[in-house]
C-alpha cells in the first residue's frame, strides 16, 4: 500500500464516529463503522498488507487469543476520536473513547503497513501496549512489541512521497480486493481441483481393479466341486500328493492341484472348501465395496464443481481447509461422513446411505437436521451443543445440502428441524415435523 492512499483513506474513515463492530479474521481485521454499513478489511499479512472492502468474506472461525479479547473488549462500541498517519510513514493511528459507568477508557489501535513489519497492535493513551497481533522479543529487534512495555517509534523510512488522487474511494477498497482475489483465485483453484483429481484417479483405480463378482462365484463353484470330488475319492489319494487325476461325476478325467499347505487328502479339502466360501463371501460383498467407491468418488466430483463455482479463497478454505494430522485421522475413521466447520459449528454432510445413517445415529436431540424438500438428497447434521443456531450457519448448512445433493442448478427448498422432530422409518428414510424452509439458489 502506497503511503498517499493510506492518506487518502485515513482522511475517509475520519468521517466515521464510532466503531460499531470489530474482530479478526486470520491476518485480516474487520471493522464496521456503519450500523448496516460494509464493513472495512485490514490485511496485516507480512509482505502484501492493505486495506479493502468486499462482501464475499465468510468469517468461518470466531478467534479467541488474547489479542481478540482485548481487541472486541476496547474497541467494540467505541466512540472514534481521531485517525491519523503519524511522522509521514505507512501508519494509522485509531484513537477512541469507550465509555463506561464509571469513566472513559482511551485506547489507540495502531495499524502497520510496514512489509516484514506489518503488525496490529493495541496501545493506551500513553502508548503502553495492551497487546498485539505479533509480539516481538528484544532478542529480535530493537523495537520490543510485548504487552505492558512503552512502544517505540519505527525508524524513518527514507521512501519518497509521491501525491496521489482516488476519486471513487468505496470502488478504489473492493478493486484492491478483487485484483489480489483475481490472481490468486484462480490459482488457489488450479491447486485445490488438482489435489482433487488426484484422490478421484486413486479411487477409479480401486474402482478398476475390483475383481468381478460372476468371475469369484465360478471359481468358488469350481474349488467346491473340485473338494467333493476329493472326499469322495480320498482313500485313492496318497498324503502329500501335490495334485490329482480323478475321474468327475460324469466320468470325465480331471486333474486337480491340491494345496501346498495340505497334509492330508482331507486337510486339502476343507483349505479348498473354506477358500470357496471366502470367495463366495468376497463376491457377496464386492457391490458394497463397488458402491463405497463409487459414492466416494461422485462426492468429489461435486466438490470440484463446487470448488470451481467458488467465488473467493475464503469460500474455498470452507471446502478444503488446510488440515491438521488429527483432523485427518479422523476423516478416515469417517468414510461416509465429511465434516466442514464453520463459526464454530461442526457440520456432517453424509456421503452416502450409511453416511446419512450414521448422521441420524450421531446426533443429539438438539442439534439441526436439514435435507432437501421432496426431493431425495444427503443428509445434513449441525452440531449446536443446545446454542442457538444463526441465519448464516443455517445458510451455510442449507447450501451443503444442495451442492452435494444435485448437480442441477435453480432454486431449492431445504428443510430443518431438530432432530427431536425426525422419526427414522427405514434406514435413511425419515418422517419429520415442526419444520422451516430455506430457498437456497445455485447458479
Amino acid at each position: 500500500m502506497k503511503l498517499c492512499e493510506l492518506k487518502i483513506i485515513s482522511q475517509y474513515i475520519s468521517n466515521y464516529k464510532k466503531i460499531y463492530q470489530i474482530k479478526r479474521v486470520s491476518d485480516t481485521i474487520i471493522m464496521i463503522l456503519f450500523e448496516k454499513g460494509e464493513p472495512f478489511y485490514f490485511n496485516l499479512q507480512r509482505g502484501d498488507s492493505y486495506i479493502f472492502k468486499t462482501q464475499n468474506i465468510f468469517a468461518s472461525k470466531s478467534y479467541t487469543a488474547p489479542f481478540d479479547i482485548v481487541l472486541q473488549k476496547r474497541f467494540t462500541n467505541a466512540q472514534i476520536l481521531k485517525i491519523d498517519v503519524p511522522k509521514e510513514d505507512k501508519i494509522l493511528q485509531i484513537k477512541t473513547a469507550l465509555s463506561t459507568k464509571y469513566k472513559s477508557q482511551v485506547s489507540i489501535l495502531q495499524l502497520e503497513f510496514t512489509g516484514r513489519h506489518t503488525n496490529a497492535i493495541i496501545l493506551d493513551e500513553d502508548f503502553v501496549i495492551q497487546e498485539a497481533l505479533r509480539h516481538i522479543d528484544k532478542s529480535n529487534s530493537y523495537r520490543e512489541v510485548k504487552v505492558g512495555v512503552k512502544l517505540l517509534d519505527l525508524p524513518k523510512q527514507n521512501f519518497k512521497y509521491t501525491p496521489c488522487e482516488i476519486d471513487d474511494i468505496d470502488w478504489f477498497l473492493k478493486e484492491e480486493y478483487q485484483k489480489r482475489e483475481r490472481r490468486e483465485l484462480d490459482a488457489l483453484k488450479r491447486q485445490k481441483i488438482a489435489q482433487i483429481d488426484k484422490k478421484i484417479k486413486k479411487f477409479q483405480s480401486l474402482l478398476e481393479r475390483l475383481e468381478n463378482e460372476d468371475e469369484l462365484i465360478s471359481r468358488s463353484k469350481k474349488l467346491e466341486y473340485e473338494a467333493g470330488l476329493i472326499l469322495s475319492n480320498i482313500h485313492n489319494i496318497k498324503n502329500y500328493q501335490t495334485s490329482v487325476t480323478l475321474n468327475d461325476y460324469n466320468g470325465e478325467p480331471i486333474t486337480i492341484t491340491l494345496p501346498k499347505e495340505s497334509q492330508t487328502p482331507a486337510n486339502a479339502a476343507n483349505m479348498m472348501f473354506q477358500r470357496a466360501k471366502k470367495l463366495k463371501q468376497k463376491a457377496q460383498n464386492m457391490h458394497i465395496e463397488r458402491d463405497n467407491l463409487t459414492t466416494k468418488i461422485e462426492f468429489l466430483k461435486r466438490l470440484k464443481q463446487i470448488i470451481k463455482d467458488a467465488k473467493s479463497s475464503y469460500e474455498i478454505d470452507l471446502y478444503l481447509p488446510k488440515q491438521s494430522k488429527k483432523r485427518r485421522s479422523k476423516d478416515i475413521q469417517n468414510s461416509h461422513v465429511e465434516y466442514f466447520f464453520y463459526k464454530d459449528y461442526k457440520i456432517g454432510v453424509g456421503k452416502n446411505q450409511k453416511g446419512n445413517i450414521k448422521l441420524l445415529k450421531d446426533a443429539k436431540m438438539s442439534d439441526i437436521w436439514l435435507h432437501l424438500k421432496d426431493i431425495p438428497s444427503t443428509h445434513v447434521i449441525i452440531r449446536t451443543n443446545k446454542t442457538k443456531v444463526d441465519d448464516e450457519v443455517l445458510e451455510f448448512a442449507a447450501k451443503l445440502c444442495v451442492n452435494f445433493s444435485t448437480s442441477s442448478k435453480g432454486d431449492f427448498i431445504v428443510d430443518y428441524t431438530q432432530r427431536k422432530n425426525v422419526r427414522v422409518r427405514e434406514g435413511a428414510k425419515v418422517n419429520y415435523t415442526n419444520y422451516k424452509s430455506l430457498k437456497i439458489r445455485k447458479d
